[in-house]
């Protein structure tokens, strides 16, 4: 016998696919009727191709794994080892997705492409140059204009890739699995932070969620990810506290400004954090101001930066991607990145107010209205809102024990689903 809170949190996931359906549905009629709306699988930014590849069998395995074993081992195993096993299984299920596609076009060539980052690498012969320099290539219709995700973003995202190939991994190859190692340590920040802002048993129950996200399906390959686990790695150190800590936490989250400009919204969360849990503020700030003054010094102001990615954004396919589909269409997106169980999650927190929980979920969907009001995020969320999007997990922790096999089950088909039927770009 279902308990009222049991039907509402049912609705909330059926509004939730409602609302994917819609999107589904409306996006094949415009693109039918012309409306360029730049999506072959919208709302998700792909196309729709359903196969099979190298990487379905091990997903499936890793599922029936996660969904038969997780929430057990999740309450039994020490608190270390349950980290380490939820990050090595998160890392697994992230290769196993992106295999679906095929190790070439899956992972190896996902950041080579005209568009990425490794396309610009081999000609940045002086890093000091690149920084003092980047500004002036932001924008379009120029000879040296760089390619699109280079220019939409500070200069620190491609100095991670260049900085990769200096020591030796270089190719798209090494440019991915490092990009799936560094994201997936999502699966051990939200955890962490979950258990210093709430308890020990709340970040136990959620932690089979974050490892089962189906964001996870864009987490290989995308830089995004990469943003997610840098800036879930800082916010996690500010909410365990302490003078080093708290610096470390805010030089990450400082060189997040330099990763992405969309994720100085993560400011409300982090601020959040530090008075919610035993952060510093003074040595987080000072963490954020070093890593600002840094690249000032080398020649890149992000303000300057910021009003010429606007410029760029709208000399390119934004402008004619209609604000009227895509304002709750994106809301969509994100909740195929998502999955039902974080629905019910989201609506738990909101409703049932928990303090740590519902801080970092507010926190996060706060983040996401912005975004999505601002009009500087038109499609390609399921990827770009990946570092606010895993801390809307934490809402999991408050789903019943009895239930958490039936809504981990419900994330993997989503996950599934999404990656069998659309060849994403990313």
């Amino acid at each position: 016998m279902l308990s009222g809170k049991d039907r509402r949190d049912l609705l909330a996931a059926a509004a939730l696919v409602l609302l994917v359906a819609v999107a589904v549905v409306l996006g094949i009629i415009l693109r039918a009727n012309g409306v360029p709306i730049f999506a072959g699988a919208a709302p998700l930014f792909g196309e729709w191709l359903p196969h099979l590849g190298p990487g379905t069998a091990p997903a499936v395995l890793l599922v029936v794994l996660v969904v038969w074993q997780g929430p057990r081992l999740a309450d039994r195993l020490p608190w270390r080892g349950l980290l380490a096993a939820g990050y090595v299984t998160a890392v697994a299920w992230t290769v196993a997705l992106a295999t679906v596609d095929g190790w070439q076009r899956g992972l190896a060539t996902r950041l080579t492409t005209s568009d990425e980052y490794l396309h610009e690498v081999g000609g940045v012969t002086d890093i000091g140059a690149m920084i003092a320099g980047f500004a002036g290539r932001i924008l379009d219709f120029q000879p040296d204009s760089w390619t699109t995700h280079v220019s939409g973003h500070p200069p620190g995202a491609l100095l991670v890739y260049v900085l990769l190939d200096r020591i030796g991994l270089d190719g798209g190859a090494w440019a991915g699995i490092v990009t799936i190692l560094i994201g997936c340590l999502v699966a051990i920040a939200v955890p962490v932070t979950v258990r210093a802002l709430a308890d020990a048993d709340a970040a136990r129950r959620m932690l089979p969620f974050v490892v089962l996200l189906p964001g996870f399906v864009w987490f290989g390959v995308s830089a995004d990810g990469l943003f997610a686990g840098v800036t879930a790695c800082g916010i996690a150190l500010l909410a365990l506290g302490g003078w080093w800590r708290s610096l470390l936490g805010g030089l990450l989250l400082g060189f997040g400004l330099f990763l992405s400009y969309g994720l100085i919204l993560l400011g409300p969360l982090a601020l959040a954090v530090l008075i919610a849990g035993r952060g510093k503020v003074l040595p987080a700030a000072t963490g954020v101001l070093a890593v600002a003054g840094a690249f000032a010094l080398a020649g890149f102001w992000w303000l300057d930066g910021y009003h010429l990615v606007v410029e760029r954004y709208y000399q390119g396919i934004a402008t004619a991607r209609p604000y009227a589909y895509w304002v709750w269409a994106n809301l969509a997106a994100l909740a195929l990145a998502t999955g039902p169980a974080l629905a019910a999650g989201i609506r738990r927190a909101v409703t049932e107010r928990t303090r740590g929980i519902t801080i970092l979920v507010a926190a996060a969907l706060l983040a996401v209205l912005a975004a999505d009001l601002s009009g500087l995020s038109k499609a390609e969320v399921e990827r770009i809102w990946l570092p606010f999007a895993v801390w809307l997990c934490a809402g999991t922790a408050l789903l019943p024990r009895e239930s958490r096999r039936w809504w981990l089950a419900a994330q993997a088909v989503t996950a599934l689903a999404v990656n069998h039927l659309v060849l994403t770009n990313w």
